[in-house]
């Protein structure tokens, strides 16, 4: 753990920066959203009822599901911070407006008409009387509004908004204890300095316990707290303005995408490389979920990501699965020239198809080779499948028909890596894995032979904004290196290198390409 903190610090703290940013900018919104709303409704006792219904209606939602109504729209959707900060405001606007209701209604109503015999206007009694007697209950709104903001702000990760999810979600794809360790550790420290600074600054602006305190340790943390923040935001700055500054002497731009799992991210990061060999500026947006990447693609808000042909034919273009690679291929290209002006890459070398899995000991007991054979056992077996998997259209429901498998109960959907660590600890007995994943022979895996030849070929290629091939003559000779370049063993070994031996992928990379004599 020391030797991963000593090489990944600066990239920790970056992340550390991202989050405390994400925090600030949407809690700061949120406050200058929330405090109007929660005075205008203590006037206005009519609109008490919809507006906290709605704020309540907000908060109710998933927050995965608010990501993925958010990310359509135009203008405060796609991908990237803007979207995650809009989520996030949505959830820290109930606590403060619940708590600026509350403080204000709570104020004495002989203070107030007092202050009303004294000739005071409406304008007077709120900001001289009734905010600051109710600050202390406001502030345990803005309080609860930023831990919830600390947590929620994990799942921005999803939409490429970055942040300490990053870490959490990889560290869940890799089971890999360290990520997972440097995502929620801070992350839970920052929620307890937020709550532990916030409950000083609230003590200070409780009337009932001011006597005669004029500072002491909870202002000292107070202003700690908000010292570390304005640090970590100013370097999250210079992060920036220093990537920019580089890109001004680039020969291009290009922003590079990938889909959350480890080889989509080395197939990203091997572009991301060979294009900074050659001065191009390169922008990373790894680990989007689902059919984000398409969707980010189609919206110009990346320009090039790894695919598989099989994935394109069925469950983008919607047409049902054929075994012929060459003709999968040549659709796949014609199509998208056609429908969504991107340009389909040359194979890369390699088929990742779907790998039915078991483990090898039911395998070598059973003697099972096919998938055809192991269907006998499946009413006695759990499976598990990833969501992508479940819901696609050369997934399950086509795969469990043509093949008549039945199980002792429905598969248990969930994130394909956890998939892997389920077969292995017996928690389930069948999974629908990628047949170059290297956790295949580290967990003693066995793949299952597609007798029936149902899974369509998928074959590795990038799809790439056309506009961006002639903005960026460079990436074009790149794709051309690749074409054929990546063998299925030499795609297993990378894969393996990262999620067995644990190592960064931008090293594995950096070696492979060196290997092949591409740096």
């Amino acid at each position: 753990m020391n030797e991963f903190l000593r090489s990944n610090w600066s990239d920790i703290v970056a992340h550390v920066a991202q989050h405390v940013w994400l925090v600030l900018i949407s809690t700061a919104i949120a406050i200058a959203i929330a405090l109007p709303l929660g005075i205008l409704i203590t006037r206005r006792k009519r609109l008490r009822g919809p507006l906290l219904g709605i704020a309540n209606v907000m908060q109710t939602i998933p927050s995965l599901a608010l990501f993925g109504f958010l990310i359509p729209l135009p203008f405060i959707g796609g991908i990237g911070p803007r979207t995650a900060i809009i989520a996030l405001v949505f959830y820290a606007l109930l606590p403060i407006i619940r708590n600026t209701v509350t403080g204000i209604l709570g104020v004495d109503r002989n203070v107030r008409e007092a202050a009303v015999a004294m000739g005071m206007t409406d304008r007077q009694v709120l900001f001289q009387v009734e905010l600051p007697l109710a600050m202390s209950v406001i502030l345990t709104g803005v309080r609860v509004a930023v831990v919830i903001t600390i947590g929620v702000a994990i799942i921005a990760a999803e939409v490429s908004a970055g942040g300490l999810g990053e870490y959490i979600f990889r560290g869940l794809r890799m089971d890999d204890t360290r990520l997972l360790l440097a995502g929620a550790v801070p992350s839970a420290l920052m929620a307890l300095i937020a709550d532990f600074g916030f409950s000083a600054i609230e003590r200070r602006f409780d009337p009932s316990a001011r006597s005669g305190r004029a500072g002491g340790p909870g202002r000292t943390v107070a202003w700690a707290a908000l010292l570390i923040g304005v640090v970590l935001m100013s370097y999250s700055a210079w992060r920036g303005m220093k990537s920019r500054a580089s890109s001004s002497l680039s020969h291009g731009h290009v922003t590079v995408g990938s889909k959350d799992f480890t080889e989509s991210n080395l197939l990203a990061e091997i572009v991301a490389q060979m294009l900074e060999a050659k001065n191009i500026q390169v922008d990373r947006v790894f680990d989007l979920a689902g059919n984000l990447t398409h969707a980010a693609l189609t919206a110009g808000q990346i320009d090039l990501y790894p695919e598989y042909t099989g994935t394109a034919f069925a469950a983008i273009l919607h047409h049902q699965p054929i075994s012929d690679p060459k003709a999968v291929y040549d659709q796949v290209k014609r199509e998208y020239a056609e429908k969504f002006n991107l340009e389909v890459s040359p194979q890369l070398g390699f088929d990742n198809t779907f790998a039915i899995l078991i483990r090898g000991e039911d395998a070598r007991r059973l003697n099972l080779k096919t998938i055809s054979q192991a269907a006998a056992y499946t009413p006695q077996w759990s499976a598990g499948f990833g969501q992508d998997f479940m819901s696609r259209a050369d997934g399950y429901a086509g795969f469990s028909q043509a093949y008549g498998l039945r199980f002792a109960d429905p598969p248990h959907e969930m994130a394909l890596d956890l998939t892997y660590t389920a077969l292995a600890s017996h928690k389930v007995d069948l999974i629908a894995g990628n047949s170059t994943d290297g956790r295949i022979a580290a967990l003693d895996l066995v793949q299952l032979e597609d007798d029936r030849h149902y899974f369509p070929p998928y074959e590795a290629v990038f799809l790439v904004r056309k506009d961006t091939l002639m903005r960026v003559p460079a990436l074009a000779e790149v794709l051309q290196r690749l074409s054929g370049a990546i063998s299925t063993d030499e795609m297993r070994n990378l894969n393996y290198e990262v999620d067995g031996r644990k190592r960064d992928k931008r090293n594995v990379v950096r070696e492979w390409l060196k290997l092949k004599g591409f740096d």
